[in-house]
Parts: structure tokens; sequence; C-alpha cells
């Protein structure tokens, strides 16, 4: 495993940013696209499982489209992500495992991806192609993390792990939204799939006119909770026998819909053969099973689940162009952190120098279902907590075998349903992958005791905005329900310092655009108090106050920022929202 030497930074200077990687690249077989280099687009949704599409034997959804697109595609049938969604999302990004890059939890500060990694969008961009994020990111809603800082020229999407999140636009229910566009609220007309199918629509269609190869990000929000679409969808599963959940059902087939939408604009726009089509998801279905109703194709477990339910899922990738022969399965494991290098083979782009990836490229068996393959071992797991424990909710997985939670092992030729831990009769093989994992866990660990710091006074963003959704403390209240419900909680900041000077903190018990003020029913606060450093100070709190302002001299540098606001009564919470602004040396 070679050592990671090359920085993000020097990474991008290295490639110049737009200049083009002018290799060629690896085609499958047949005819080169007439761009030269393949255009990708990459669909992810949001907590839809395997089962959850009529090609997978779901009898009762309707994915029509989606089951058009796998008729037409090599599938990846043995395909697995992390079992929660900012995990896979970082991994998929970087071709890396998670827990190597800083994200192993969704909330806490642990959903922020490292500054100093090298994402997809960023080798793309290397590579000459234009590219676009729309929907959800869940890596960072702040500088250095936010999809606008990460290689994305275009970026539609809301704030936080979903529509609703405490970093997202204040009021945001799915539909008529303000999403941020370039980092800017924008009002947007109509239920939120539609808008960021839209919006990548757009993007496509000035990229095909503009005859630039195009890296496309579509990540829907949906059919992640809270369950809302138009009424239209949600009548379709109400009453039916068998549905665990009408709504989410619903907002899979709206999904599906756009999908017939985009597959219609790439024939339209005639650039169908020469574009690398992906759809996946980012772990087991949240919504689709639940107490034995619904369908789970055979699996054990669901959305967050070490079992294969918590993270198989589909992968369909489709490229005429490139000789993809569609109606075809791949059954060997594979992973997110390989797309990664697949894509990299496929479209001839500059893999970053001296930086480990996990994955492998798939290239081998896209081209050929029997190509010689290793019989490799991957892992994923489920943290969900800020400091990382051995074992937690851990698999590892092999073609054939599943060791879960380093103690109970799976035939998964034998048992697909992991019905039966067959691990006294396999001691051998338990050693092995019990071995494999410790191997794995030195590699990743080395970083545990850091964290991922926002940054305050940066020349790229400035004045920043941050919530409680990335404190590192128990009970984070991270959606917009939890502070409209009055919890009282607190947590830190991990930040850093950009330049020594002057900074204005406003601490706010709502965000700006909420426009209300400190004091209420659930917390009347008399004092606010601000920590950063070495500076402690605390202040009054005026009746009819929105926000308690400090202006502080602080040097450059790493720090823990936390806050408080506090009533005569001795209880007190943190400030749910700080916008920090620097004013000068």
């Amino acid at each position: 495993m070679r050592t990671r030497r090359t920085t993000r930074r020097g990474f991008l200077k290295a490639m110049g940013f737009g200049t083009a990687a002018l290799a060629a690249p690896r085609l499958l077989a047949g005819k080169a696209p007439a761009t030269g280099r393949p255009n990708v687009i990459l669909v992810i949704t949001d907590d839809q499982g395997y089962g959850d599409l009529g090609c997978h034997g779901n009898a009762v959804i309707r994915t029509p489209n989606l089951d058009r697109l796998h008729a037409q595609s090599t599938r990846l049938t043995n395909f697995h992500v992390g079992p929660t969604c900012a995990p896979t999302r970082a991994a998929l990004m970087t071709g890396r495992y998670c827990n190597r890059t800083g994200v192993w939890h969704t909330i806490m500060g642990r959903s922020l991806l490292r500054k100093d990694e090298v994402t997809m969008a960023d080798v793309f961009r290397g590579g000459g192609y234009r590219t676009g994020q729309f929907g959800k990111w869940h890596l960072g809603d702040n500088y250095p993390f936010s999809p606008r800082f990460r290689g994305f020229d275009e970026v539609w999407c809301h704030g936080g792990g979903g529509v609703g999140q405490t970093p997202d636009y204040w009021g945001n229910d799915y539909f008529d939204d303000t999403y941020f566009h370039n980092g800017k609220p924008v009002p947007c007309k109509g239920y939120c799939t539609d808008v960021w199918f839209d919006k990548a629509m757009e993007f496509v269609a000035a990229s095909a006119k503009a005859g630039r190869p195009f890296f496309c990000y579509l990540t829907t929000n949906a059919p992640h909770g809270p369950y809302r679409c138009p009424q239209k969808y949600v009548a379709m599963y109400q009453g039916k026998a068998n549905v665990p959940n009408a709504n989410f059902y619903g907002m899979i087939t709206n999904i599906d819909d756009n999908m017939g939408r985009l597959m219609k604009q790439l024939d339209k726009l005639g650039v169908a053969g020469d574009t690398v089509l992906i759809f996946m998801t980012d772990n087991g279905t949240a919504g689709g099973f639940r107490r034995g109703k619904g369908f789970n194709a055979g699996m054990r477990g669901t959305k967050g689940s070490e079992y294969d339910g918590g993270h198989r899922v589909p992968c369909f990738l489709r490229w005429p162009g490139g000789g993809m022969k569609p109606g075809r399965d791949v059954g060997r494991v594979t992973a997110h952190v390989d797309l990664l290098p697949t894509l990299i083979e496929l479209c001839g782009l500059k893999a970053p120098p001296n930086v480990t990836l996990d994955g492998a490229s798939l290239a081998p068996l896209l081209r050929k279902a029997d190509a010689r393959w290793p019989d490799r071992v991957l892992v994923t797991d489920s943290q969900r907590i800020d400091h990382p424990e051995k074992w937690r909710k851990s698999a590892v997985m092999t073609d054939r075998w599943r060791l879960v939670n380093g103690k109970e092992l799976h035939d998964m030729q034998a048992d697909p349903g992991q019905k039966t831990n067959v691990a006294d009769a396999n001691p051998k093989v338990v050693q092995r992958l019990r071995a494999e994992y410790e191997k794995w866990w030195a590699g990743v660990s080395k970083r545990f005791g850091e964290y991922c710091e926002t940054i305050l006074g940066s020349q790229h963003e400035d004045p920043v905005c941050i919530t409680c959704h990335d404190w590192h403390g128990r009970s984070v209240p991270w959606n917009q329900g939890a502070i409209r419900g009055g919890r009282a909680a607190n947590g830190l900041w991990a930040v850093e310092v950009a330049r020594a000077g002057t900074y204005e903190f406003a601490l706010r018990r709502w965000p700006k655009e909420a426009d209300l003020p400190i004091r209420e029913k659930f917390l009347p606060a008399t004092k606010a108090r601000l920590k950063i450093g070495r500076v402690d100070e605390t202040v009054a709190v005026a009746a009819d106050a929105k926000e308690t302002v400090f202006r502080v001299k602080l040097p450059a540098g790493k720090a823990k920022l936390q806050t408080w606001f506090t009533g005569e009564d001795g209880k007190s919470s943190g400030a749910f929202y700080v916008y920090v602004k620097y004013l000068g040396g």
C-alpha cells in the first residue's frame, strides 16, 4: 500500500484545474465516442434498497424506466456501500474507505470530508470535464467541505444530509423550497426531486451544446425521510397490500419518472451512446421493508445494518458507445471505492499521484464477465459515533463469505439470507478474515484522533454560518424539527482561524431567514457566552434580540469553539446557528 504524499492542493496545482488530460480512454470494445472521452452521469438515490425496484423482484413498486435501464446495463449484483449516507458518499467521491477520510457518521462533525482528500470531481475537472452536482452532498456545508470547493463547477444543493435538516434553508419541506446555487440561496418552484433533475438536465444540455465532456453527479435526497411527495404518487400505493410505506414507494416512482426524462433527453441530444450512465443507491432500504412487510430481495437487515440488507445495493452501468453489454450480471464482490478507479480508466483520466485508492478498476469485469479477477476482501462498517470502535457493526466480505462483527460467519452461496452462523465449522476462514480486518483497521485508523476543522475568515467564504449539525457532542439537533421542538443541547465545533485579527461572532437560536428572537418559551435566555481558544466572554441578551454579537481578537490556527445561552434558572443550550465574520487585522 503506497504512502499518501500528494495533498489535494498539490494535485489541483499539478492538474491546472482545467487543463485537459489528453490520454485516450481505454475503451471496453467497439467504436470510440464522438467526443473522444465519454460523458459520465452518476445518479445516486438516498435510502433506496436493492429490493426497491421492480427489476429486482418487487412485484408492487412501479419503476419501468429503471427496469429498462437495468435491461440496458451491465449490473453489479454483489455491489456494496456503507450502511448509511455520508460514509458511502465519502468513499464514492475518493475511492478510499470512508474511515480514512474523516467521514464515519452523518452528523457530529464526522460527515465532513477532510480538506486534503482528492475528489472524483477534482479528477474529472483536472481532465477537462465540466463538473456539476445536483441535490444531496452531505460531506459538509462550509469551506473547505462544500461541493463548490471540491471540484464542481456548477452546484445546486440543499444543506446537511437532507431537506429540512439544520444546515438547510429554514422552512424547506420538499415543495417550492430555497436551495443553494453555487453557495447562494435561490427560491425554486416544484418538488425537490424534479428540481434536481431539471437543473442537472440544464447542465447536461449546456455541456452537450458546448461540445464539452461532462461529469454530472445527480444525488437525490429522496426517498429519505421525511416521506413527502406529490399526492398522485402516494395514491398509487395507498391501501395496497404489502406496501410498508406508500409515500416511500411514491417517492421512488417519482424518481423513476425523472430517470425516464433524463434518458429521453440523452437520446434527443444524441449523446446517449457517448455517456456512461450509472445508477446506484447509498445504503439499504429505509422504508421498503418493515416488520416483515414489503420486499428486501431475501436479504437480512436494512439501512444501518452490518448484514447485506444494510449495504448491498443496485449498481447499473450503461455505456452503449463503449461496448458495455446490456443485460449482463457481474457477481464478483465490488464496492463504492471501485467506481473512481474504474472511471479513471474508462475516461482516460490521470489518477492522483501517490494517493492510496482502496478500490480497483472494474474495467476487466465490465469487458468480460469471466475475466481473471482476484478473490479480494472488502470491508464495510457503521460507526455513527464520534470516535470509532474496533469491530463495531462491521462486515468483512469476499465473493463467498461474510464475517460480521468479527464473530459471525455466513456462507453467502449456501445461505444468502445470513440465517446461519457457520463460524465454528470454518475456523480458518474466520482467522483469515479477522486478519484482513486487522490490517484494514491499522490502515484506516491512523488519523482517527484528528478533527476536520471548519475554516473561519477564509477568503473563499466569509462570512460563514456554522450550525449545531456539526457539533461534536451528544444529542445533536440535526434537523429543524428538533430546533422547533425546543431541544436543549450543546457541543463544540472544531474550527481553524485562517487569519489572525478581529472576528465577529453572532450567536442565534434561529437562522437569519427565520427572523425570530433568541428568547422564547423553551429557553428564556438572559446571558450568552462565547468560548474559543483562550477567549471566554459572557454578555447579556437583550429582551428582543435576534442575535448576540461578540467581537474578539484571535490568532491564526486551530481551536475549539463553544457557545451557551443561559436563563435565570441556570438552564442552558448552545447557539444552534453562529455567523462568523472576519473584520480585519
